[in-house]
């Protein structure tokens, strides 16, 4: 089995829209471009084939892409997380070298560091998952080792 794919319920409204939108309109549309340029004639020298053909597998990659993500979702939602531990969806006030943080701990594909969302995935994310207030952990970073002390867990 795949490993769950943590997405808040907005998000996967998104990812099941762009899938519909990829199976339907777009395979239509690539399909029409397709038929195009075959009416053209020779196919090996053909470089709206190509490209139509190139744009096809990109779109069917895209599907694949989508489906294993919905079908692996793991909705984030803000119910039951409590203020114990940091889990996926717990927003955290966090001190570093005596500079106050908010991080909200998501999903990769909703990850956004200059807002403050970081991906459980990330070195950051993953030092602070299943940690309380009051713990302080050191984590790696291009510049070196940096320490973080979590304040709060919202």
């Amino acid at each position: 089995m795949d490993e769950p794919y943590y997405v808040t319920a907005e998000r996967l409204e998104e990812l099941k829209q762009e899938l519909e939108t990829l199976r339907t309109d777009k395979r239509i549309e690539v399909a029409k471009r397709l038929k195009r340029a075959k009416e053209l004639g020779d196919l090996s020298e053909n470089s709206e084939y190509i490209e139509a053909r190139e744009e096809q597998a990109q779109v069917e990659r895209r599907i694949f892409e989508l489906e294993k993500m919905v079908k692996n979702a793991s909705l984030i939602t803000k119910e039951g997380l409590g203020n114990d531990w940091v889990k996926i969806g717990s927003t955290i006030l966090v001190s570093k070298n005596g500079v106050q943080q908010r991080f909200t701990i998501v999903g990769s594909s909703e990850a956004n560091p200059l807002k403050g969302f970081i991906s459980n995935e990330s070195p950051l994310g993953k030092a602070f998952l299943d940690k309380r207030v009051g713990d302080t952990m050191k984590v790696k970073v291009p510049s070196g080792e940096v320490t973080y002390r979590i304040d709060k867990i919202e």
